[in-house]
């Protein structure tokens, strides 16, 4: 799964024109740790006017149909080998498909200690990473005054070689290639979209372990993704050689 993330941008006119062809536009704040819940960049073609936009979605889909925005914490990421078929994902995944902008995320290692070990992945050379994603409109029944709720879900995939090493699980990276392609919702056979949902080259990949201070979701800041090569401490009764 993927449940942290950064987006701390620097380069802004290259990503806004990368992403939106526009000059220039207002940068958003830095977050080293963006945790389920929160409100995140979006990059979607607007429902009406098919020009792309950023929007700020929050993390966590939840569907139309739901009775309440609880749910979302549960769907914050959907599995791509199910999700042109999960109720939850499959209108949005057939109509409704956007870009999470990021500069990477964070894995939790099983190591045999008393916490798994956290790790920071990111795409060599790269600053600006696209997950492929979805976005969904929720409206509250009981309160429709309140308004709409736009929110988004990651797609995840069996991990490739390189990432592997440290969970089975991660996202799906779109290259700049395939941005109009996945954003089209003209393009809505499951046989043509799932051709996106693939884990990227392992040769793109670079990992290191962090401190655990990432695990606490309201700690932040550019130290959480420095290299952090102390030794684990062994879980009772485990010998370390």
């Amino acid at each position: 799964m993927c449940g942290r993330y950064t987006y701390a941008l620097t380069d802004w006119p290259k990503v806004w024109r990368d992403f939106l062809g526009a000059e220039a536009g207002l940068p958003l704040e830095k977050t080293w740790n963006v945790a389920p819940t929160r409100k995140v960049p979006v990059v979607r073609l607007h429902p009406e006017t098919g020009a792309r936009e950023l929007r700020q979605m929050v993390w966590g889909l939840v569907p139309a149909w739901a009775k309440d925005m609880s749910i979302g914490s549960k769907l914050i990421n959907a599995r791509g080998e199910t999700v042109a078929e999960k109720p939850s994902f499959r209108p949005a995944f057939k109509k409704r498909r956007c870009l999470m902008l990021s500069t990477g995320w964070y894995e939790w290692q099983d190591a045999g200690t008393k916490e798994n070990r956290p790790w920071f992945i990111r795409v060599k050379g790269v600053e600006v990473i696209a997950f492929a994603a979805l976005w969904e409109t929720w409206t509250s029944k009981e309160h429709p005054e309140a308004g709409a709720v736009e929110t988004c879900a990651i797609i995840t995939i069996e991990a490739n070689e390189a990432m592997a090493k440290v969970h089975h699980r991660m996202p799906v990276i779109l290259p700049p290639e395939d941005w109009a392609a996945w954003l089209d919702p003209a393009r809505q056979e499951p046989a043509d979209l799932m051709a996106f949902i693939k884990a990227c080259p392992a040769s793109w990949i670079e990992a290191h372990p962090v401190s655990r201070k990432v695990n606490n979701a309201r700690t932040d800041g550019p130290d959480l993704i420095l290299p952090d090569d102390a030794p684990p401490e062994p879980q009772q009764g485990i010998l370390i050689a």
